[in-house]
């Protein structure tokens, strides 16, 4: 990898990279190294003053979506997409998100550069959890989380069994936790309104695993952790490099 590449995937823009490249800021195996084009092995440690860098071949986004961006890095009827949310020095980078969440839907949406592995965590083959908070109208019982134990019938597609557990009785609403192994269009919502109690609220809290930082804001977002990351791909069946 070259330098000023990694230096980049460490979520610092390319402008900046090369401007403190120059200045000899950057250090490869604690020497300062002013190339940006200097190709650094698999063991070469780089800090950027005096701190050593997280350098990932591809760069993987947490984001808290909030209502009323699409999921998507651009949006041909000019409504507010969730890319305008990271900030600077990630907005750069080809970032793509996971899967897309409605515009009224908040919570986890995961974004990379990894083709592959978005792909992977997308397909309905590969059958990776996702799990929701979600408050309903009415009251559930039972039953109703039988059916989703069962599967359901949705017109254009059959769901795979889920599951639903029951957490809270509020007035004249149910608040609970769903978990599915598909993403099909509107598919909660649909399953939700099958049954007889509409969706109220609905926020996605977890991937494959990975669960949205509790310390996140709406419109907030960082970098995953290398364990993390390393989920993800084990999720996948991929190796992370």
């Amino acid at each position: 990898m070259r330098l000023d590449k990694a230096v980049t995937a460490a979520g610092i823009s390319r402008k900046d990279a090369k401007r403190l490249i120059a200045a000899g800021r950057v250090t490869v195996d604690d020497r300062p190294a002013r190339d940006p084009g200097l190709q650094l092995s698999s063991a070469s440690r780089v800090a950027l003053d005096g701190e050593t860098l997280i350098l990932r071949l591809h760069t993987h986004v947490m984001l808290n979506k909030p209502a009323g961006y699409v999921s998507a890095t651009q949006d041909a009827h000019g409504l507010p997409v969730i890319t305008e949310l990271l900030p600077e020095a990630l907005s750069r980078l080809p970032l793509g998100p996971v899967g897309r969440l409605d515009r009224d839907v908040t919570g986890l949406m995961l974004l990379t550069t990894d083709g592959q592995l978005a792909h992977r965590l997308i397909s309905p083959r590969h059958g990776h959890v996702k799990r929701y908070e979600a408050v309903c109208e009415g009251k559930l019982d039972e039953n109703c989380v039988l059916r989703f134990a069962e599967g359901m019938e949705l017109g254009d597609f059959t769901a795979k069994p889920a599951v639903l557990t029951i957490t809270e009785e509020l007035d004249g609403a149910t608040r609970c936790l769903v978990e599915i192994s598909e993403g099909k269009f509107h598919q909660v919502k649909r399953m939700f309104e099958k049954i007889g109690h509409p969706i109220i609220r609905l926020k996605r809290v977890a991937i494959a695993g990975v669960f949205l930082d509790e310390a996140l804001e709406e419109g907030q977002c960082r970098l995953l952790t290398n364990d993390e990351a390393a989920r993800l791909y084990a999720a996948a069946g991929l190796e992370m490099e």
